[in-house]
């Protein structure tokens, strides 16, 4: 508009007006067109500010909005999949509508609902803007549009009779129902808020006394109907504690993947999304008949471990191939087992690989009673590992090296794939010709994808970690600037950097979510 009218202007004769002028109107105009509670969109997405917040809040039941930053790359990659979601509810009507906010440009907003990384996304429910939900559903177009219908209509369907809820337990591979005698109640609520929640099951609630018998209940009961392994799994509600709805959701997630999952690409997302603490894998190839007669035995080992122990097929010709670098292995490895505890990635490995129900279940059972040890991947040294600048650490000498009393041991643990490691690369070699000749300082790497140490886990990529002459296995994590400086302040000062002067910093940017200040892998 303001456009419009700054070329319209001589057209209407009004050729001598100042310049300067002109200028100060059309910034007047723009000051205006954002101080106006006018709502546009882009894509079907509200473009929100702090003039109009108040607004699309009022006329608005339920208001998704992400708070972006535009630098972000989380962001840049969300908003195709966000507009889509946007187009969608919009077409069927839905009272959910999306919204955006540069949390950048609208400080004010972004202090008030405390946005301190990007992208954050908060649902408004009723215009109240005191007490927002957190988005906890994927960040794609069908994961945004299923969340958000599960909070615009019943996040359960109403089960009245017999024939809806057999037609109802049938309708899908599988479908959770909650049977209570009192839908107001404490229990069945908070079962209308795990289905809510989980949008990737469907959900049902009954309260008639024929269902309660026809499904064999007497008291509350959420049950899970399958059409694979156990046809009914009944979670009986504890009349003292009540429906505890962390409880619920994990008991739900466990009990509805397969007993045994093979790892697929449509199955990789449920298998680590289950948050079961151990993994027991079988490696086989899929091509051999012998090798799939094995799945028998696993599988009988399997019923024992459920919720504690998942295991998984991994077919080393299909997708597994892509996992066996992580285990050091091949697929002329298989038919071989491995058992992953998921909180460290520690992998644990049969003497000699047994198939039987029986030693399998010995063998995990000797695992998780802490009676085996890790198996620790470890490259081979190289031949020329302690005559480069920067000396190349393996697993099998890690120990002897970064322990060494006699030596200050500044250490890199790094993927070869990681950009992070890249950059600093040229940096770390700069740093061990500048310490070359010193005989109590050593600056070394090791490739962590492919060697393990018992009592260090890796996080992320770089890590750096020194470790001090002396006594007592002294360990310190570096975490200050990556270059060559500040790596030397820190060398010269005993594995500490000295303390300086504060200066006075403009304020950082949050933040994309993986992500922190300083560039990490």
């Amino acid at each position: 508009l303001v456009l419009s009218l700054a070329w319209l202007g001589p057209a209407l004769g009004d050729e001598d007006k100042d310049e300067e002028v002109v200028e100060e109107e059309e910034k007047e105009k723009k000051e205006d067109e954002v101080l106006s509670d006018e709502i546009k969109e882009e894509d079907n997405v509200l473009v929100l500010h702090e003039h109009n917040f108040a607004r699309a809040l009022s006329e608005h039941q339920l208001l998704l909005v992400e708070f972006y930053a535009p630098w972000c790359g989380h962001c840049q990659q969300l908003a195709p999949a966000f507009a889509q979601a946007a187009t969608e509810l919009r077409n069927e009507s839905s009272p959910a509508r999306l919204g955006k906010v540069d949390a950048t440009a609208q400080t004010a907003l972004a202090t008030e609902f405390g946005i301190t990384s990007y992208p954050t996304l908060k649902l408004f429910r009723d215009g109240n803007r005191t007490h927002p939900l957190a988005y906890t559903g994927r960040m794609d177009s069908q994961g945004i549009v299923r969340w958000m219908q599960r909070r615009a209509g019943p996040s359960a369907t109403l089960l009245q009779d017999t024939d809806t809820a057999a037609a109802f337990v049938n309708s899908q591979d599988l479908v959770v129902v909650g049977f209570f005698k009192d839908l107001r109640g404490e229990a069945a609520q908070a079962f209308l808020e795990v289905a809510a929640e989980m949008v990737d099951m469907t959900f049902g609630v009954a309260e008639a006394a024929e269902l309660f018998q026809a499904y064999g209940l007497s008291a509350d009961t959420v049950c899970l109907f399958k059409k694979f392994d156990e046809r009914q799994t009944n979670f009986p509600v504890d009349l003292a504690r009540g429906l505890d709805t962390a409880e619920l959701t994990r008991l739900l997630r466990v009990h509805s993947l397969q007993l045994v999952m093979e790892f697929t690409n449509e199955t990789s997302n449920q298998i680590f999304g289950a948050k079961i603490p151990h993994h027991m894998l079988l490696f086989l190839n899929k091509s051999s008949s012998e090798q799939l007669s094995l799945r028998d035995g696993f599988r009988a080992a399997a019923g024992g471990f459920r919720g504690e122990v998942l295991f998984v097929v991994v077919d080393v010709t299909g997708h597994g191939a892509d996992v066996l670098p992580f285990f050091g292995m091949t697929p002329a490895d298989a038919p071989t087992l491995r058992l992953v505890k998921m909180e460290n990635n520690r992998k644990y490995q049969m003497e000699q690989d047994s198939f039987s129900d029986s030693a399998i279940r010995t063998f995990i059972q000797a695992v998780l009673d802490g009676k085996v040890k890790p198996h620790l991947l470890s490259a081979e040294p190289p031949e020329d590992w302690d005559t480069r600048p920067v000396k190349v650490l393996v697993g099998k000498t890690f120990e002897q090296v970064a322990f060494d009393e006699t030596k200050n041991v500044f250490v890199k643990f790094y993927a070869p794939w990681c950009p992070h490691c890249q950059a600093m690369a040229a940096a770390w070699e700069e740093l061990a010709k500048r310490y070359k000749d010193r005989e109590d300082i050593v600056i070394a790497e090791m490739d962590s994808t492919a060697n393990e140490l018992e009592n260090i886990t890796i996080h992320g990529f770089p890590t750096l970690h020194y470790f001090p002459a002396g006594p007592g296995r002294k360990m310190v994590e570096y975490k200050s600037t990556r270059d060559v400086e500040t790596f030397s302040k820190f060398l010269d000062n005993g594995g500490t950097l000295p303390v300086e002067p504060p200066v006075s910093k403009v304020r950082e940017q949050p933040p994309c979510p993986g992500q922190s200040p300083a560039p990490a892998g």
